[in-house]
């Protein structure tokens, strides 16, 4: 099959440090490829790739001071891959909205995988007007925020079995590892190794808006005890996961998926996670990690660490969120466009794109 797969800009594929999406993008092209697939990457300068690539910006976007309107650099790339489009049996989309206007003349040959959140009042009206645009979810959690959209299927992220190695959770501290801001929850993580007596690490990441909550929030308490590392890369997360007694998950908003969580299952290391968002469609409680009410009872459930089995924790990972898994499970839907055995509304299609719906 000739697949397409366009990334956002912001970051390289993959991240060298923080990026959700772009990382998933190159895990699922990596693993396509493995399953025999012709696939073509559109993604930003710096990506490596065993995919035909086709750079699309200088550099990553975030790297860029001289980027002011990075939608101009996407409406560029979208201009390249429609000049591209005959080429390809199926284009996958990770772009959040850019692409719709564009391509929704020919939804029988596209799809996009949505990564954000989507309890927006103004997504549901963009939704409803490109409703012949197949969309697939990370989670049934983001999915219910918008159920009348036209979700075709459902398909939590996978990583590389090799990329992250079991560890012994030999450190003696908890990990809290992402982004910096108030709904990611590190101000809990904090609080929550305190009240369990257990040193924390921090590895994250500071975006310009969150820079004054980290200096008036989080800055003041660090100390010997809650250790601020700052971004690390995928090298690192092996020894900082693998070594961590668990890692906190305390988010305060409707979590998308959390990709945190599934390299910490690939370490071995539980997870102690607020029931927001995807949490409870990743975590098993009491198998891979614990499902917690708030901030008495996560640090409670720290005194349970010796419950867990890491060895279990690593077998999940491998039976549940292997990249390979992922990658077979998208093929299924691209499969599944292709014979038509998708029901696209065609209502909103008219003149020659109609026509071309006819024909497919």
């Amino acid at each position: 099959m000739r697949i397409a797969q366009v990334s956002p800009l912001a970051e390289c594929v993959p991240p060298r440090t923080y990026g959700g999406t772009e990382r998933i993008v190159s895990y699922l092209t990596e693993a396509l490829i493995g399953l025999g697939h012709d696939v073509t990457l559109f993604a930003a300068g710096g990506s490596r790739t065993s995919a035909s690539l086709r750079v699309c910006s200088e550099s990553a976007l975030r790297d860029s001071p001289s980027c002011y309107e990075p939608i101009a650099s996407h409406l560029l790339m979208m201009r390249r891959v429609l000049k591209e489009a005959a080429s390809f049996d199926i284009i996958h989309f990770h772009t959040d909205l850019v692409q719709f206007p564009i391509f929704a003349h020919r939804p029988a040959a596209c799809l996009t995988t949505l990564h954000g959140r989507l309890d927006r009042p103004e997504l549901r009206r963009f939704f409803d007007a490109f409703d012949e645009m197949p969309l697939v979810a990370i989670s049934a959690a983001q999915r219910a925020s918008l159920p009348e959209a036209s979700w075709i299927g459902t398909v939590h992220h996978g990583l590389p079995e090799a990329m992250l190695r079991p560890g012994g959770g030999d450190g003696g501290y908890l990990a809290f590892l992402g982004r910096v801001s108030p709904e990611k929850g590190l101000a809990r993580a904090i609080r929550i190794a305190r009240r369990a007596g257990m040193p924390l690490r921090v590895a994250a990441k500071i975006d310009r808006a969150d820079t004054e909550f980290f200096n008036t929030v989080i800055r003041p308490e660090l100390g010997p005890d809650i250790a601020f590392l700052g971004e690390i890369d995928d090298s690192a997360k092996e020894e900082f996961l693998g070594r961590a007694a668990a890692l906190l998950f305390p988010i305060e908003w409707p979590e998308p998926f959390g990709l945190v969580m599934i390299e910490a299952m690939a370490c071995g290391t539980p997870v102690i996670a607020f029931p927001n968002g995807a949490a409870p469609e990743v975590i098993e409680d009491g198998i891979t990690g614990f499902l917690v009410a708030g901030e008495n009872e996560a640090a409670a459930a720290l005194r349970r660490l010796a419950d867990f089995d890491r060895a279990r924790i690593r077998q999940r990972f491998e039976e549940r969120f292997s990249a390979r898994r992922m990658a077979m499970d998208y093929v299924g839907l691209y499969e599944r466009l292709l014979a038509g055995a998708v029901a696209i509304p065609d209502d909103r299609l008219g003149g020659e794109a109609a026509d071309e719906m006819q024909r497919a």
